[in-house]
């Protein structure tokens, strides 16, 4: 009997491992997802996970902070780490003998970080140079303000915080969000590439056996909104966003969502960009994505054009959101974008990586690994006919708006 391409473990304090050998290729990459994200800040903290996850990496172990990141560039370690809405990611990538020393490294940066006060103040201050940099970015800043009237608290926050927040943050508030989010239970750890199983599997047991479980934090539902609103500042430009709900990962007509995300938007033939910028050149930039959490998703559409151009955008933009759903789709443009979705996944396949975080992501959707083949499986069972039905039925009512630029738009109501 073939052993399985993916294997997994769950150690008794709830650390989840997958692993996935990797034919051809001499590095090995792995990705731990933490329970830790920006979702479970304390109230009027805004940003600390974000500090934390730069604060663990200032010295851990027997390593002082210039140590350690000798160590890393030492074994040729290619590393990031970062808060997101859910999750803190702490990954990193290097040859495949490198592996299990990276893993002890970093096994000290989870669970024996230094946390020196002295660190807190640098790390401060490149957090609001970060905030205020966003200020100067009005395509990011609108996105962010839309997440965060879109969904409900906390999952529409922006890691990055507020300046407020990361001002007020202590290092001890930091050291008591790392005592209570970096925890095993609800951590999954995935690696990828020239690996072998027995030994990271004993490695991995040996390095985190010692990590205590503990209570997950409990999550307060808060409403998002305003679902219309312009946010007035002195652009060139008016920056456009929306969203309104579609499926989650693990519903059956997820891949009929994506299709459906992938023809509005996803591409550079697709129709926003066909409609708003190619024959009516009233944009450089626009996109439709996909965002989704466990329990709810969303369709993310974004323009940036000139102030005297922003009305027809938006109505040209929901035009094509509407056409979507009354006139279906066509096999051509099916075709086009299921060969992209197509190559950008052989692409992920190609990187160790790429691969890790593909793991973890889907055992934290989805509870399993989808093998290649299911995938592709799925793209190729699209018809035409069953996206232009999704898109039928997946009406655009529940719509959140959010302009900003020097001049507010007629929205719909």
């Amino acid at each position: 009997m073939p052993e399985p391409s993916v294997r997994t473990h769950e150690f008794p304090n709830g650390l989840v491992l997958l692993a996935e050998s990797m034919a051809g290729v001499q590095s090995a990459a792995f990705s731990f997802l933490l329970p830790a994200g920006a979702a479970y800040e304390p109230e009027g903290l805004g940003g600390s996970a974000s500090m934390l996850a730069e604060w663990i990496t200032r010295g851990a172990g027997d390593l002082d902070s210039r140590e350690l990141l000798t160590a890393l560039d030492n074994l040729g370690i290619n590393h990031g780490e970062g808060a997101q809405t859910l999750h803190t990611s702490v990954s990193a990538a290097t040859l495949g003998r490198n592996l299990i020393p990276a893993l002890e490294i970093y096994a000290d940066v989870l669970l024996r970080p230094h946390l020196d006060d002295e660190e807190i103040e640098p790390i401060r201050a490149l957090a609001i140079q970060s905030l205020q940099g966003l200020e100067d970015d009005p395509g990011s800043k609108v996105i962010y303000e839309l997440r965060r009237r879109h969904f409900p608290d906390p999952w529409g926050r922006a890691a990055p915080g507020t300046i407020d927040g990361v001002k007020k943050a202590t290092p001890d508030d930091l050291r008591a969000f790392h005592r209570a989010n970096y925890r095993p239970n609800g951590a999954i750890l995935a690696v990828a590439g020239a690996i072998d199983w027995d030994s990271l599997k004993e490695a991995v047991g040996r390095l985190f056996d010692r990590w205590e479980p503990r209570p997950e934090a409990a999550i307060r539902l808060k409403p998002g909104g305003p679902s219309r609103e312009h946010l007035l500042k002195e652009t060139q430009q008016t920056q456009i966003a929306l969203a309104y709900p579609t499926v989650t990962v693990d519903s059956p007509d997820y891949y009929r969502a994506r299709a459906m995300i992938g023809i509005l938007g996803g591409y550079s033939s697709a129709r926003l960009f066909t409609e708003v910028r190619e024959k009516r050149g009233l944009c450089y930039s626009v996109y439709a994505t996909y965002e989704g959490h466990k329990d709810r998703a969303a369709v993310l559409c974004y323009a940036g054009t000139s102030t005297d151009r922003a009305q027809e955008t938006l109505d040209v933009t929901l035009d094509e959101i509407a056409r979507l759903g009354r006139d279906g789709v066509d096999a051509e443009e099916l075709d086009t974008m299921r060969a992209g979705l197509k190559s950008s996944l052989i692409m992920q396949q190609e990187s160790s990586m790429s691969r890790a975080g593909s793991l973890a992501s889907d055992w934290f959707y989805l509870g399993r690994v989808r093998p290649i083949d299911e995938i592709a499986g799925e793209l190729d069972a699209l018809t035409a006919e069953s996206v232009g039905e999704f898109a039928a039925a997946n009406r655009a009512d529940e719509m959140t708006i959010v302009t900003l630029g020097p001049t507010a738009l007629r929205l719909p109501s």
